[in-house]
């Protein structure tokens, strides 16, 4: 297991996201509808199968690990696979443990977290308005996300929000979003919506507020400077002169990042997404569990996997139609 993950575009996979649930306490309407199905719980892979398979990645040059749902933070006993992760952070070799949260949990996880060896994680927050918030989320409450988020803080954790950008909801927060992510100290990323999955009576269309855009209604207000900084993600940097912060633009539709892609996506029932926006996977579950004192099945299949890795997704709004759009829903995945 010496050799590095290398894709057929000669880009190195170092970055593994891992969805550990495909379950929520938010119903986000640009995320999945209402009344969804769930997965049958047996289907789901093991808190012990989640280890070997993660451990497996990072015995094959995966630096960062990013736990992801669903909201993560719901499946129970899931703070046991943190803490059983901690061991290759404390080996050096992995880099970072980190998540993607909607912050409903953080107020009772924070501190385990920490305990666990997360420096910072990502809150997914879209607007400061509590009616405008319970809309959208459907089942959320924006008072106990902004506690989570006071915990969080209070416990040591570095915090980035992200933003999905959405026409018509959270046009008239953008100033708003990007003071208070200045005034308290935190990260902020801005994310074009992506077409993933069936989301019922919601118009993708609709939805969809370019970057390019949103941009432009920053540079009326503030100096904005590009940076070359990376985080091993899709984001790309500005940083506004009169408050110091950086903000990242993820734009999977009107800027495609795919050229710098070094990240695979695992589901919570072990099959493997080489690309956000293409349906091609692997299954990983079935070599996992064909030899359980041998890895060499499953780094086999991984190996197979990533040589079939695409150079790009197919996102695109053009001519009011929405191409590429995926049919598995954005929590099956991981994001």
């Amino acid at each position: 297991m010496t050799t590095p993950l290398i894709d057929p575009f000669a880009r190195p996979i170092s970055y593994l996201r891992v969805s550990v649930t495909d379950r929520c306490d938010f119903r986000c309407v640009y995320c999945m509808s209402e009344n969804m199905t769930f997965l049958p719980k047996k289907e789901l892979l093991t808190l012990e199968e989640l280890d070997r398979m993660c451990t497996t990645f990072i015995g094959l040059g995966v630096e960062k690990l990013r736990i992801t749902g669903g909201e993560p933070l719901v499946r129970r006993g899931i703070m046991a696979f943190f803490q059983s992760m901690t061991r290759h952070l404390e080996s050096g070799a992995l880099k970072e443990l980190t998540l993607t949260t909607n912050g409903s949990q953080l107020a009772k996880f924070a501190p385990d977290l920490v305990a666990a060896g997360v420096k910072r994680i990502n809150v997914s927050l879209d607007t400061l308005d509590e009616k405008k918030f319970a809309d959208i989320t459907r089942w959320g409450r924006l008072p106990q996300v902004l506690q989570g988020i006071d915990a969080a803080r209070n416990a040591g954790l570095r915090i980035k929000i992200n933003v999905v950008a959405l026409k018509g909801f959270n046009e008239d927060e953008l100033f708003s979003i990007t003071e208070w992510c200045a005034r308290e100290d935190m990260d902020l990323t801005f994310i074009e919506v992506m077409p993933m999955g069936d989301i019922g009576n919601e118009d993708r269309i609709d939805q969809y507020w370019p970057l390019e855009d949103l941009r432009a209604r920053l540079a009326e207000r503030y100096t904005l400077k590009d940076l070359d900084h990376r985080t091993g993600g899709p984001a790309r940097y500005v940083e506004l002169a009169e408050t110091g912060q950086q903000i990242g633009f993820i734009t999977p539709l009107t800027h495609n990042f795919c050229e710098s892609c070094n990240r695979v996506r695992l589901t919570c029932t072990g099959e493997l997404f080489m690309c956000l926006g293409q349906e091609d996977n692997a299954d990983l579950r079935a070599p996992l569990r064909a030899d359980q004192d041998s890895t060499a099945p499953l780094e086999a299949a991984i190996r197979a996997a990533i040589a079939l890795k695409p150079k790009g997704h197919d996102f695109d709004y053009d001519r009011q139609n929405v191409g590429g759009k995926m049919t598995r829903h954005m929590s099956h995945t991981g994001g």
